[in-house]
């Protein structure tokens, strides 16, 4: 999966800015935070791909050094475990951004202060 910048919704970076103010986190470390409690959910499935009205970030920005380990990440989930069906890198990318937008709803409702997102680390992390 290859891509130099990716669009999120309009939505997830309203929510963004809000998380920010909250946390103090910046929405690069927030965008990572909401892909892996996404992932955790499971693939979208049938899920509305998200618009690309928002905010912008380079890719290396949005996955610093683990931007193969989340690429790897998204295609297990995404392609099942088994790899039986092979998504193109525009389907891939589109569901990057609608992990990025389902994740940063979960964490606007679940994190109201720094703390809130240290209760969603597991201890043994």
């Amino acid at each position: 999966m290859h891509y130099s910048k990716l669009k999120i919704s309009s939505d997830a970076t309203s929510k963004l800015r809000s998380l920010r103010q909250r946390t103090g986190i910046t929405p690069n470390l927030l965008c990572r935070m909401a892909i892996m409690i996404s992932l955790e959910e499971g693939p979208l499935g049938g899920a509305a791909i998200p618009d690309e009205d928002g905010s912008e970030f380079n890719a290396y920005t949005l996955t610093g050094e683990y931007g193969a380990l989340i690429a790897a990440l998204l295609r297990w989930v995404e392609e099942g475990h088994l790899g039986d069906e092979q998504l193109d890198d525009e389907t891939l990318l589109d569901r990057l951004r609608g992990h990025i937008h389902r994740g940063v709803g979960t964490l606007a409702v679940r994190a109201k202060s720094p703390a809130d997102l240290l209760r969603l680390v597991p201890m043994a992390a």
